[in-house]
């Protein structure tokens, strides 16, 4: 699968909140590091995401290929994701997700970065939820 393809095929389970044809994206065992929830295996993040999504609209706006450091493909792709809650409430934002491939193809690690300012008291009044990285060295 290209990178296209692979970006194509997640974008569209992401926006139909389809978490069996995210995670056939996904090598076993594979990790999702959010500003949001955390990191989460890919397994308990997206049916998370989607018990918190009403619905979603996904507007691709650019695709890179790379590597890591240790030589692993890496595909970048940045995206406008119109989150709705499920109470209706908006949390828009734009996004660039960095998606570490394994040899097959798979994504093992998928980092997501974007700034949660705004999102943020939205979705922790929405949901409860306040995770928040850990701070300080290490």
């Amino acid at each position: 699968m290209t990178a296209a393809e692979l970006v194509a095929a997640y974008l569209s389970a992401l926006e139909q909140a389809d978490a069996d044809a995210v995670l056939e994206l996904f090598a076993p065992g594979g990790v999702v590091r959010s500003p949001l929830y955390g990191p989460r295996p890919a397994t308990d993040f997206y049916p998370e995401l989607f018990a918190d999504t009403s619905r979603a609209s996904l507007t691709l706006l650019g695709v890179a290929e790379g590597q890591t450091r240790q030589g692993a493909a890496l595909i970048s792709f940045w995206f406008h994701f119109d989150w709705r809650l499920p109470s209706g409430a908006a949390a828009p934002f734009d996004v660039v997700d960095l998606a570490e491939l394994t040899d097959d193809g798979r994504i093992a690690t998928l980092r997501i970065v974007y700034d949660t300012v705004d999102v943020r008291p939205v979705f922790e009044r929405e949901t409860g939820s306040s995770w928040r990285p850990p701070t300080g060295p290490g």
